[in-house]
């Protein structure tokens, strides 16, 4: 069996930037130990595959350690793309059902943006584990998929050296860091390391949880922010009552074939 793949940089200004995800088109679904083989090969942060049913797609993300997501912001914003500029559709608006949901994608030009149910953290203890994963001290712990951590600046934030190992035995799914900016609105980084991600680039669903923090903690509801891992991007988000738009651009690095 043949099936088209391809690789696109998700919340990139220009190619080798933000946060590269796999998307494999399907007609039908694969056995589901096909795809976490498939995640798997590629390596990437998060491989994402799609079926039309009836007026929308039904997608799924699988990371390289073959665990299956319920969320994925890069990899949607990456499968709308291929939609949009390599498959020939042709609306202005996509809607995916994911185990989260119906998420409704829309493209504005070059920007793509998605729009996700919020997901807003609510205060949790500071865990010992997160103190000597991180190596610094959090201002403030939320909880909700993911830990959020609020740390004292940006210096700091750019500091962490994070202890994986410790960072691996807590109880949820990863933990979000994150602190004021001077030329953002806020800046963030992203470690998932039991979902074989030691750090990722740039994590879409994060900021369903970090839109609803800042726009409470600075009383505003937009934001330009940026997630500063080496390669970094840029997202633009909003709160808009009990949802979430986050947005970006994306630049298409690669099309091939797989055989399986």
């Amino acid at each position: 069996m043949k099936l088209s793949i391809y690789q696109v940089d998700a919340f990139a200004n220009q190619l080798f930037e933000g946060n590269p995800a796999a998307v494999v088109p399907l007609e039908q679904w694969l056995d589901d130990d096909v795809m976490k083989n498939i995640a798997q090969e590629n390596n990437l942060a998060e491989t994402a595959f799609f079926v039309k049913e009836g007026n929308a797609y039904h997608i799924r993300w699988f990371t390289p350690n073959k665990k299956e997501v319920s969320l994925c912001g890069h990899a949607t914003l990456a499968s709308a793309y291929v939609l949009f500029e390599e498959l020939g559709y042709s609306s202005d608006t996509i809607h995916f059902t994911c185990l989260a949901g119906v998420l409704t994608v829309v493209r504005e030009n070059e920007l793509i943006t998605m729009d996700f149910p919020a997901q807003p953290p609510v205060p949790c203890e500071t865990y010992t584990l997160l103190e000597k994963g991180l190596g610094v001290k959090p201002v403030e712990c939320l909880e909700d998929e993911d830990i959020l951590v609020r740390v004292e600046s940006e210096a700091v934030l750019k500091s962490i050296e994070p202890n994986h190992e410790f960072l691996k035995q807590l109880p949820l799914r990863g933990v979000i860091v994150t602190a004021k900016s001077e030329k953002y609105d806020f800046v963030s980084r992203f470690f998932a390391p039991k979902y074989g991600i030691p750090e990722d680039s740039v994590t879409g669903s994060s900021f369903t949880k970090l839109t609803p923090y800042w726009a409470n903690t600075l009383d505003k509801t937009d934001f330009k922010a940026r997630q500063i891992s080496e390669r970094g991007g840029d997202v633009f988000t909003s709160l808009k009552g009990d949802r979430v738009t986050v947005a970006g651009y994306a630049h298409l690095y690669m099309k091939g074939e797989i055989k399986v």
